[in-house]
């Protein structure tokens, strides 16, 4: 008997967004390297968020950052806010 967990993500667009991540790298095994650690980070951070659970770490961190490579602004309001904090 197999089970089968009902996923929410298009392998197309992950498929999609991964490769995009690679080629906007310079090197390919820092693109994974650095998706893996978000991915870790955010694991930790979203521990007690249930509703988080519903799609895997790496998934999320790929999404994420896909959408931080096609919308610059996301990543200038992030460092402009953390360059106010510091």
């Amino acid at each position: 008997m197999h089970i089968q967990r009902q996923s929410s993500v298009d392998s197309s667009e992950l498929s999609r967004r991964s490769e995009e991540l690679i080629k906007a790298s310079s090197n390919r095994y820092r693109a994974v390297v650095q998706v893996a650690n978000r991915a870790k980070r955010r694991r930790y951070e979203d521990f007690d968020n249930f509703d988080e659970h519903q799609m895997k770490p790496v998934i999320r961190a790929v999404f994420e950052m896909s959408d931080e490579l096609m919308q610059p602004e996301i990543i200038s309001d992030v460092s402009s806010s953390m360059d106010r904090s510091i």
